[in-house]
């Protein structure tokens, strides 16, 4: 393996960056798709986006979680197509190049011509494609955009006519008017889901207008309140409900007779008589103020100033229904037989206005469906809409004609004012109105001629449907996605617009013949004409010959082009050129087994993919579906770029890296279709907390690794998983079985679609790969337990490293890729690149036992520290006795066994005393789980916790070794009810001499009296802590070799060289090497470092960091050349000339020995290692102890 270097300089960017051309040279994305071939499909449905943007985070966050799960399915031996989409036709085209060329109506499209309009639309879809293919790839995504599809494609579209087709052959189809919101701005009505999509709080003209009742005795007028004036010229009804009570009352100010809704009788204006009050008045007795001008929603009142209205009589809502009323305009005279007269509908609320609606069939959803209901106007294609495409009054409306309806507004209130019909001056209204999410122009209610799926026959199905898919989180299929499917309605699917995918319908003039085309071919045939693009401007010219005979002429196409929905709902048939192309991988793989798209697909692409899949073949669209949350700006708003509150993402990527932001983005609530507020800082977290941590443990593996070389040893190749499963190390067996139980887990949580739960669990597993096996096992891993001891190690890391990237390698693309490919240089055989790898399978586990008593070790160790930070005892400083109380004789010989070494040298303590005795140092107190119970047993928790509480002693232990007891009817688990121990201190011993810390699981309890026999050892401890120190402050490599050299500074220096031979075993243990006195030194050694360091544990000397140095046996090496010292000499002065590694590494290839021959006029020896040389002054002064 390669040489890495400190985490500090390294760039996860760059190396990012480093890989994407490695996969490009070896076409890694292409060539996992061949080598996967013959493996089971696995069918991915990609939404396309519009193609009119540059990506933003949310497309990233959808993004990230497709390709992690696609990658997912490959390596678990699926073959995965992923080719990426565009959404091309549609408004955000269209829009785009209505602004561009300066077009305001549908006449500039036609003055223009529609083939010069469709080909500007077509010339600017692909503007982006370059972008999006630098920011996708560079997140790390794999998906393929040179096969991509295209919806404005002519297989795309031919697919999209068949279906359609299909669903009229089904009887599904059909033509009629739809209230729809319509953009102005946009010349086109939008989807329910569109108009969702940008609602405004803005004031809006309110009127009270009144339509005086035909032969109302008291020339009563039933008063009606709208905030769309405009919408008065087109009245044809006035509607009630008939469950309310209404009221007839009388103006003492005016004498007008008005009727409105008991309930908002106080709407009405306030006019003061100078009369007196006389009986009968309303409300004799409740006087009340009227509502401020200009108000009518509130708090709903039930009274008036009883001066101003004289009651005359209360009616029945029912009774009005029938009533006739006198036309506010006359424009719509013909309809008099029929209209103007009083309805009822349940849609009628008492909540504003007057409790009465006047009705405009053509601009209201329920008043078309109110005034269809009773027969005002009849379903069918002759409504008569007095508004144009463009939001302005045909001539019908002759006053107002060619008028914006907006703009009209003051005007119609004018000519109300003068037919003396303006009950009070008009208002301003607040409230929240739908604007176009694309023209930012206020949408109106508009009947336009549709065709319509017809979504209301299939609810049932689409119910059934919905239940046979799998959502994460379930709540959004269970709830939103389920109550808008109840709610569904007939889908509009066609647009009066140009850029789009053309109705395959064509008609004859009269309307009784009609022609649904399923394929070109069929076009074709029945025309005579080649087609070699379905745009509008390439067909709207085919005509077909009537069946009839000539003299009832040729069919022609209907103008209408599909909503894009429609296109994208038919994606999983189109994207394939389903039936024409493909037939046998559809209707093997349907439905398709993922997608991944926002929480606003519920009303949009989810919706339209399921509708048509519901209607096609009776079956859902998909099996499985992840839905994401919003992403927003860090202050909790939408992410803006004129309010520039977002970083850009590549500004992220390439200071932090993609894997980090992807990381980031799928372990945060957006993933669970909740919002995710997007801090840059938050990405910085996860380098901090996953990344240089991982980095960390995989460095310290490939320095320890070229240490073995280093020190001339061979080279480091892993030994075999099946010898490393039989390694008798704890820590080892330990880390083998959290391996396993981290691919056990990324398995079983991908299986379930549960992407964020698997970040938690990396980051604790690397923190145990760091923190504890690392850090525990630094003695094996640098060889100091002896060569074979150290291999082991170094390969159970290896392993464990090499598992965790594979497991890991569909979240963190880059960063496994590069741990990848230098891990794979010491092995042989292995595949290119990580991605190439089958998922790592669970080969067994076994180790759960070990597991917890790791876990329950690292929470002694957590809590014994506590104790120390209490009483300001610092690790450096040794105790003599830790006392650990468990019930667990398992744990317990596991603490006190094999992993006792692990938590004395850890803590510094003398010795373990394990007990399970509870009661000997601790009281028992029960405490029920409410979390667990609180929901389980309802109104009988309060009876359970307080027998819980008071469980003794006695029961608490029964309870512990039964696993379960009896409360109340009630069998309770070990998991419901929490057995805290606490403390209970020897009576003939205070806090500062024996304290304890628990969790309520296991008892630490620490003796804290002070003990002049650990003095040495403590100091030893502070005197390592210092070189350690040094070493970094030399700028050190752990693989660097040096020697140590000490000096006192103290008066008597006897006392720290005893310390230091006392503790000699130990500092040789921790630094390698032993602590060597000064006067050692020789005089050809190079001092790398030196600091003198005062008040340690009241003492002061100098630490010397030295490069090793030889040191020769003078009298051997003056036997060598029979006592001639010039030949010594001459020995010595080569050897030293020598570079240390390469004569090390002479040495070890002569078992020891070297032969010396080159030294001119100077016979030949041979020098033996440790007899006449030593290659550090450690090695001589330790072979000098021995002798």
């Amino acid at each position: 393996m390669d040489d890495v270097c400190e985490g500090k300089d390294f760039s996860f960017s760059k190396q990012e960056e480093r890989i994407l051309t490695f996969w490009s040279e070896i076409k890694a994305f292409e060539t996992q798709l061949k080598r996967t071939e013959s493996m089971p499909e696995y069918i991915f449905y990609d939404g396309p986006p519009f193609a009119t943007g540059l990506p933003h985070y949310g497309h990233i966050l959808a993004g990230t979680i497709k390709d992690i799960v696609t990658r997912y399915q490959t390596m678990t031996g699926h073959h995965v197509t992923r080719r990426f989409g565009w959404d091309c036709h549609g408004l955000p085209v269209e829009h785009e190049i209505d602004n561009s060329l300066g077009i305001k109506s549908r006449n500039d499209v036609f003055a223009m011509g529609i083939d010069k309009y469709n080909e500007a639309c077509r010339s600017i879809v692909t503007r982006y494609v370059e972008e999006w293919e630098k920011v996708v790839t560079r997140t790390g995504r794999w998906i393929d955009f040179k096969n991509d599809y295209k919806t404005m494609d002519l297989k795309f579209m031919e697919s999209v006519w068949w279906v359609f087709a299909k669903l009229y052959e089904k009887g599904l189809v059909y033509r009629g008017f739809k209230v729809m919101p319509y953009s102005t701005g946009c010349r086109t009505p939008l989807s329910n889901f569109e108009a969702n999509l940008n609602y405004k709080d803005v004031p809006d003209p309110e009127v009270m207008v009144a339509f005086p009742l035909v032969g109302d005795p008291h020339g009563a007028a039933v008063v009606a309140w709208t905030t769309t004036p405009w919408t008065l010229p087109s009245n044809l009804a006035l509607c009630v409900n008939a469950s309310f009570t209404y009221v007839k009352v009388r103006s003492r100010a005016t004498g007008l007779t008005y009727v409105v809704a008991e309930s908002r009788l106080s709407e009405l204006p306030v006019e003061k008589s100078k009369s007196d009050v006389p009986n009968g008045s309303v409300n004799d007795s409740q006087k009340t103020k009227s509502k401020t001008k200009g108000s009518s929603v509130g708090k709903t009142k039930d009274v008036v100033d009883s001066g101003s209205y004289e009651l005359l009589e209360k009616i029945p809502g029912s009774s009005l229904v029938g009533m006739r009323y006198e036309p506010l305009f006359d424009y719509f005279m013909e309809f008099t037989d029929v209209a103007f007269r009083v309805v009822a509908d349940n849609y009628v609320t008492d909540d504003s206005g007057t409790g009465i609606v006047h009705c405009a069939p053509a601009f209201g959803e329920d008043d078309y469906r109110v005034c269809i209901e009773n027969q005002i106007i009849t379903k069918g294609e002759n409504l008569i809409v007095a508004v144009d495409d463009d939001g302005c009054f045909t001539e019908k409306i002759t006053d107002f004609s060619g008028r914006y309806v907006k703009d009209a507004d003051k005007d119609i209130i004018k000519a109300v004012k003068a037919k003396g019909r303006l009950v009070k001056p008009p208002g301003s209204f607040n409230h929240s109105y739908p604007f176009c999410w694309r023209s930012d122009t206020p949408l109106i209610y508009r009947a336009v001629p549709s065709w319509f799926v017809a979504v209301e026959k299939l609810k049932d199905q689409l119910l059934e449907n919905n239940k046979q898919t799998y959502w994460v989180p379930d709540y959004v299929k269970e709830k939103r996605f389920h109550n808008w499917l109840e709610n569904a309605r007939d889908w509009a699917v066609s647009r009066t617009r140009f850029w789009g995918t053309p109705l395959p319908v064509w008609i004859s003039a009269d309307g009784e013949e009609k022609i649904v085309m399923d394929s070109i071919e069929k076009l074709e045939n029945l025309s005579g004409t080649k087609v070699t693009d379905l745009h509008r401007h390439n067909i709207d010219h085919i005509t077909i010959p009537s069946t009839r005979g000539p003299e009832f002429g040729v069919l022609r196409r209907v103008e209408d082009v599909f909503d894009c929905w429609f296109e994208s709902g038919s994606m999983p048939y189109a994207y394939i050129h389903y039936p024409f192309e493909n037939a046998e991988l559809f209707e093997k793989n349907f439905p398709g087994h993922f997608v991944a798209e926002g929480l606003d697909q519920t009303r949009g692409w989810f919706y339209t993919l399921m509708v048509l899949s519901t209607a096609l073949f009776g079956k859902p669209a998909f099996r499985s579906l992840i839905c994401n949350g919003l992403v927003l700006a860090e202050d909790g708003k939408k992410m803006s770029k004129r309010l520039k509150n977002y970083p850009s993402p590549m500004e992220v990527i390439n200071e932090y890296g993609a894997d980090a932001l992807r990381l980031y983005i799928i372990n945060s609530p957006v993933v669970r279709a909740e919002p995710l507020r997007f801090k840059k800082d938050g990405v910085y977290g996860v380098v901090k907390d996953v990344f240089l941590p991982w980095y960390n443990a995989y460095r310290f593996l490939v320095q320890n690794a070229k240490r073995l070389e280093v020190e001339g040893l061979p080279p480091f190749h892993p030994i075999d998983q099946a010898t490393l499963r039989k390694s008798s190390n704890v820590l080892d067996q330990w880390i083998n079985s959290a391996t396993q139980s981290l691919v056990h887990f990324v398995r079983q949580e991908m299986d379930a679609y549960r992407l964020y739960t698997v970040v938690p669990y990396l980051l604790k597993f690397l923190d145990n790969l760091t923190n504890i096996y690392v850090r525990f096992n630094r003695k094996r891993l640098k060889g100091r337990t002896g060569e074979d001891d150290g291999r082991m190690a170094l390969s159970t890391l290896y392993h464990v490293l090499l598992t965790s990237c594979k497991a890991m390698a569909p979240f963190t693309p880059f960063f496994t890729e590069v741990l990848y490919q230098n891990m794979r240089k010491v092995c042989d055989g292995w595949e290119e690149s990580v991605h190439y790898c089958s998922f790592p399978q669970e080969e067994g586990k076994g180790g759960e036992r070990i597991e917890t008593s790791v876990a329950r070790m690292m929470t002694i160790i957590d809590l014994a520290r506590n104790i120390r930070e209490r009483h300001n005892k610092p690790l450096k400083t040794p105790l003599r006795e830790m006392v650990v109380v468990h019930p667990d004789t398992e744990f317990l010989d596991d603490i006190a066994g094999k992993l006792r070494e692990y938590v004395l040298e850890e803590l510094n303590i003398r010795s373990i005393i394990p007990c399970n005795d509870s009661l000997k140092y601790a009281s028992l107190r029960a405490e029920p789980d409410f979390s667990v119970l609180g929901k389980r047993l309802g109104k009988s928790m309060g009876i359970v916790a307080k027998e819980v509480k008071s469980m003794s002693q006695e029961d608490i232990l029964a309870f512990e070794k039964a696993e379960e007891v009896t409360i109340a009817t009630h069998c309770l688990k070990v998991t419901d009810i929490k057995v805290v121990r606490e403390f209970k201190r020897p009576e003939n011993m205070t806090d500062k001499q024996i304290d304890a810390a628990g969790d309520g699981d296991v008892l630490v309890i620490l003796d804290l009296r002070p003990d002049n026999s650990l003095f040495e050892a403590g100091v030893a401890r502070e005197v390592v802590n210092r070189i350690q120190k040094l070493r970094k402050k030399a700028a050190l490599e752990p693989t660097d070799a040096v020697e140590v050299y000490f000096k006192s500074l103290d008066k008597d220096p006897s006392i720290l060289l005893q310390v230091l031979r006392s503790q000699e075993f130990y500092i040789r243990e921790v630094l390698g090497s032993p602590l060597l006195p000064s006067t050692m030194i020789p005089a050809h050694a190079v001092i790398l470092c030196e600091e003198s360091f005062h008040g340690i544990s009241k003492l002061a000397f100098v630490i010397y960091l030295t490069r090793p140095a030889l040191m020769f046996n003078l009298d051997s090496v003056l036997a060598l050349y029979a006592e001639n010292e010039n030949y010594a000499r001459g020995l010595q002065t080569y050897l030293l000339s020598r570079d240390h590694y390469n004569l090390k590494s002479e040495f070890n290839l002569g078992n020891g020995k070297i032969k010396v021959d080159c030294i001119e006029s100077q016979p030949a020896v041979e020098v033996v290692l440790g007899e006449h040389v030593f290659l550090t002054v450690g090695d001589y002064y330790l072979s000098t102890r021995t002798g």
